[in-house]
């Protein structure tokens, strides 16, 4: 079997926007209880979790202005991921919740606290997504002039998670032991101060929070190059990937994670690679291949907004381009392996072609009936050995139902995916398989 997740991309921001099943999606997106509804259909369906992207800054890099992202809701605005997990959390019962924190912007202890205090609300299903960010304007919000070099965001990413971790062992699991008769709390032998002393981080410690419910929140990241790859296999639960070219680069990905684990001495069944797709469904295969075919029709015709996102992540204003001209080549000290997938990706394409075919939500098109898609993420995990997929689709009432009303049945005729949680804590179930 394999786990599921669902990766909103947008994170708490503007979900779907003038699109045909949107709804209410322009002022309904900042609701809690749009997120609780999909959370519970996810529940129902068995996911392992869902996941909220984040980013703090309202970008500019398009055409050297906010206008075109404000005026097309992508990136921005979007509001702080981590009090939604508390009013999802609290309103489920066995699906976890998981918030994006970017390392050079946060220090650990309150990282620690805040999660330590989520896990402990919602009985041991948070999880914490770390990324060092990517863009100046994220950096400069702040208070740096530009954004740190990327290979040395990891270096301090790396500290950072050994302080976090430490923090969140400061208390042993059976400190507190509420002995009433001796007036003890908790027994102060068993809680310690860490006295983390970093080249970039230092926290005295402990928290003054009780243990986490699960030992410590599940820790995700996303990371493509070397020094991504090596920073999830020493400290990740999930690691979560877009790797593009097909299954063979996928296992290729898989494969080098879990051998930098292993070096690390962790057990390659301790991390769990899991890929992202955006299925396109339809109740026969005909019909998917319509809306598919529609789909990429409008991609090509919008294929501005495509330019506007790359820029975000790689820093490069697509603006500048011909849009009928090849990629010319760029650098950043963004998104590496993005980056590098869209080179490889517009090798004998037109920008304005590669803007409507690459697309960060997918690792492959999958195109069918729910029973269709079932078979082909059959063989995916067939031939990779991966551990599981995010679901990276967009967020309304038609996509989720299509998902966990559609699909998941179809996966589950198959035994592909759990038809109940046998455990209640998100790092237990993930473990399972």
């Amino acid at each position: 079997m394999f786990h599921l997740g669902w990766f909103i991309g947008n994170g708490f921001g503007v979900q779907s926007w003038g699109q045909t099943w949107s709804g209410e999606g322009g002022t309904e997106w900042k609701e809690a209880q749009l997120y609780i509804d999909h959370a519970r259909a996810m529940e129902r369906a068995g996911f392992d979790f869902m996941m909220f992207e984040d980013s703090s800054m309202v970008p500019d890099q398009y055409g050297g202005s906010m206008d075109a992202y404000l005026a097309s809701a992508i990136y921005s605005p979007k509001h702080d991921p981590v009090p939604m997990l508390s009013a999802v959390g609290i309103s489920t019962s066995r699906i976890g919740v998981v918030g994006t924190i970017a390392t050079p912007f946060y220090h650990p202890f309150m990282a620690a606290r805040s999660f330590a205090t989520i896990d402990n609300m919602i009985g041991g299903r948070a999880g914490i997504n770390l990324v060092t960010s990517s863009n100046n304007r994220a950096a400069q919000n702040y208070g740096l002039d530009t954004h740190i070099e990327h290979d040395h965001r990891y270096a301090m990413a790396h500290e950072w998670v050994d302080c976090l971790t430490r923090l969140w062992g400061a208390w042993d699991p059976d400190s507190v032991v509420l002995d009433e008769a001796n007036g003890i709390f908790a027994d102060g032998s068993k809680v310690r101060t860490v006295d983390f002393k970093g080249e970039y981080y230092s926290s005295r410690g402990p928290l003054n929070v009780i243990p986490s419910p699960q030992g410590r929140p599940a820790i995700c990241q996303a990371g493509g190059s070397a020094v991504g790859r090596e920073f999830g296999a020493r400290w990740s639960d999930v690691v979560m990937s877009n790797v593009q070219g097909g299954p063979g680069r996928m296992k290729a990905y898989r494969d080098d994670v879990l051998e930098r684990a292993v070096v690390h001495g962790r057990k390659p069944s301790d991390v769990k690679v899991m890929f992202l797709i955006n299925p396109t469904l339809g109740e026969t295969d005909e019909e998917a291949h319509e809306r598919y075919r529609r789909k990429q029709e409008g991609a090509l015709k919008a294929y501005e907004k495509r330019l506007i996102s790359m820029s975000v992540f790689t820093g490069v204003d697509f603006s500048t381009f011909d849009p009928d001209e090849p990629l010319p080549a760029i650098t950043t000290n963004g998104h590496q392996s993005n980056t590098a997938d869209m080179r490889m990706m517009g090798e004998g394409k037109t920008l304005r072609e590669l803007a409507a075919d690459y697309d960060l939500t997918t690792i492959a098109p999958l195109v069918g009936s729910p029973d269709t898609v079932a078979g082909q993420l059959q063989e995916i995990y067939e031939h990779v050995g991966g551990d599981g997929f995010l679901v990276a689709s967009t967020v309304n009432r038609r996509t989720v139902a299509e998902i966990t009303d559609g699909l998941v049945p179809a996966l589950r005729r198959r035994g592909l995916t759990r038809t109940g949680y046998t455990y209640e804590h998100l790092r237990d179930n993930l473990l399972e398989f």
